[in-house]
């Protein structure tokens, strides 16, 4: 019954979510010349390839966060079993540029399709995956049910439900209840993501594995961002990291305030969504600030702030900073975005008290002493001061924060144990 139902509705739906998506597309970067593949659409060159990695595990990861995850997952995999293959599925331009840049001889990259019947059906019989494994929580009607009826096994990797998913999934639970257990097993980050997945489906098979961000390991030799090139030498760097609307008024204007005392101090703004730049650049022109788009290309003279509209770079971009502050954390957002890459780079992390979709993380961080938060947004320009006044504030916060971090791995041996034992069993 569910299945006509939500069969039914799905192309009415759809027509609301046209819009967006035709928006995403047109103003988004990232990899396009493929977008096609999310209507089912190959070409013959493209069925070709895919024909050679039938049966492989088939990994949908939505966007850039999801998959860096699932590429590091990947390579530990192949660490173990250097003849597995892999087709990593994303929904979103960004996330597909990134999977595309991995370049393993064992993978292949596609868009994830649309969740109608028959493109999945044209998915599955192009590929044959051995198993599925979403991450997250991406979950899509259609192509739960089709593999089901195939009896390839699902997995849920390093899932969780954030508050908003819960609220929503709780008052559905009578369709979310039976698709959840169509699972050969989720893998969840923590215990209160397992246990709003068993108040929602009972029966589900759950397993905690912790959160596979832990176990990331970064790049040997990380690219110098260059900033040199749009600031001069010798500058102090304050980054914004995945920034929403508001927040990037709020950090520039307390730039403009700490630039008094520091006045060798920069400022990096990049958005969590670069198609908003025209956003940012009113807000830096309303306070009278010299600001360069990196996607300009050459900057020619000094400037005070880099608009960092360009994707797949965050790791470089932290990586030369002296301070990061997280987005969706302030300026009225509280969701929050993920802690880790920074505490890994060992930067001295700046937040929002309160971030609903990392709860565990954010207090795992905040108990250890790895991060500083900001209660009310008046009070973060006195927060960066302290840190800028102080480097060896701003180097002990880092190293706690990096070791809190490793000492929470684990999650990847686990995670693959299970991937192994689905493909080797099928169920």
């Amino acid at each position: 019954m569910w299945k006509i139902i939500y069969n039914l509705i799905l192309p009415v739906g759809f027509l609301f979510y046209l819009p967006g998506l035709i928006y995403k597309y047109r103003n988004r970067g990232g990899w396009k010349s493929t977008y096609s593949e999310r209507f089912g659409h190959f070409t013959p060159d493209r069925r070709a390839e895919l024909a050679g990695f039938r049966g492989a595990i088939w990994i949908h990861a939505v966007s850039v966060g999801e998959t860096v995850v699932a590429l590091g997952l990947i390579r530990a995999y192949l660490k173990s079993d250097p003849g597995q293959k892999f087709v990593i599925s994303t929904t979103t331009t960004t996330g597909q540029e990134l999977a595309r840049k991995s370049d393993s001889p064992n993978c292949t990259v596609i868009f994830a399709p649309i969740d109608f019947p028959w493109i999945v059906k044209d998915v599955l019989d192009l590929i044959r995956p051995s198993l599925l494994a979403i991450f997250e929580t991406e979950l899509w009607p259609n192509l739960i049910w089709q593999c089901r009826r195939r009896n390839i096994p699902l997995a849920l990797v390093n899932g969780r439900l954030s508050d908003h998913s819960f609220r929503g999934y709780r008052k559905l639970r009578c369709f979310f209840r039976p698709l959840l257990e169509n699972f050969s097993v989720m893998l969840m980050q923590s215990a209160e993501d397992e246990r709003r997945v068993l108040e929602i489906s009972p029966r589900a098979k759950t397993l905690l594995t912790g959160n596979l961000k832990f176990d990331q390991q970064l790049p040997e030799n990380l690219e110098d961002p260059g900033y040199e090139r749009y600031f001069g030498k010798g500058k102090l760097i304050l980054l914004g990291a995945s920034t929403h609307s508001g927040e990037e008024a709020l950090i520039a204007r307390s730039f403009v305030t700490l630039k008094r005392e520091f006045p060798e101090l920069k400022l990096v703004l990049v958005p969590r969504h670069a198609e908003r730049a025209a956003d940012v650049i009113a807000a830096l022109d309303a306070l009278a600030l010299k600001w360069h788009r990196r996607t300009a290309g050459e900057c020619p003279d000094e400037v005070d702030v880099l608009l960092a509209d360009t994707t797949g770079e965050m790791l470089k971009l932290m990586s030369a900073a002296d301070v990061v502050i997280m987005g969706k954390s302030l300026a009225g957002h509280d969701e929050g975005h993920n802690l880790i890459e920074p505490a890994l780079l060992r930067k001295p992390i700046v937040t929002g008290a309160v971030l609903r979709n990392f709860r565990m993380l954010l207090e795992l961080l905040r108990s250890g002493g790895g991060l500083l938060t900001v209660e009310h947004d008046a009070d973060l320009t006195e927060i960066l001061a302290g840190l800028f006044r102080d480097p060896e504030r701003r180097r002990a916060l880092g190293e706690k924060a990096c070791a809190i971090i490793s000492a929470n791995r684990g999650a990847a041996e686990k995670s693959i144990a299970e991937l192994k034992r689905l493909t080797e069993t099928g169920k």
